[in-house]
C-alpha cells in the first residue's frame, strides 16, 4: 500500500444511477459542490478502518455523486503530519468546499460528523 491512497474517486449518478462525469455548469448548478475530503491515518488499525468505513457511509447517504476521499497513511510517510498539521488520527480534513475543516476521531457519531463538515443534505 501506497503512502498516500486515492479511493472513491468522484461519483457523480444520473437518475438511472449510472456515473457520469460532473460538471459545474450542468443543470445542477451549484447545489452539486464537490466535496474534497483528506483522511489521514496511522496504519491499517481498528480505528483506522472504522474511520474510513463511517466515512464512507456518510459520504454516500450525504454526498452521494458529489465527494473525493484521499487517504494518507502517516506510518508510511510521518513528515506529512508535520508538513499538514496533523496531531492526532485519524483525522479528517474538508478541503473543499472552503473554509478548511478538521474532525479528528472515528466518526461513529455521525451527528457530529455532519456538524463538522458542515453537510447541508439537498432536497
Amino acid at each position: 500500500m501506497t503512502a498516500v491512497r486515492k479511493s472513491t474517486l468522484r461519483r457523480a449518478r444520473t437518475g438511472s444511477g449510472a456515473p457520469q462525469a460532473g460538471n459545474a455548469n450542468d443543470a445542477h448548478g451549484d447545489s452539486e459542490i464537490t466535496y474534497d475530503l483528506r483522511l489521514y491515518i496511522a496504519g491499517e488499525t481498528p480505528r483506522s478502518k472504522a474511520a474510513l468505513s463511517n466515512l464512507r457511509r456518510i459520504c454516500e447517504e450525504h454526498l452521494a455523486g458529489r465527494y473525493r476521499i484521499e487517504i494518507i497513511d502517516l506510518m508510511k510517510a510521518p513528515q506529512l503530519a508535520r508538513d499538514h498539521q496533523i496531531l492526532a488520527v485519524p483525522t479528517l480534513v474538508r478541503k473543499l468546499p472552503e473554509p478548511l475543516r478538521r474532525i479528528v476521531g472515528d466518526l461513529s457519531n455521525t451527528e457530529r460528523a455532519l456538524v463538522g463538515l458542515d453537510i447541508r443534505e439537498s432536497r
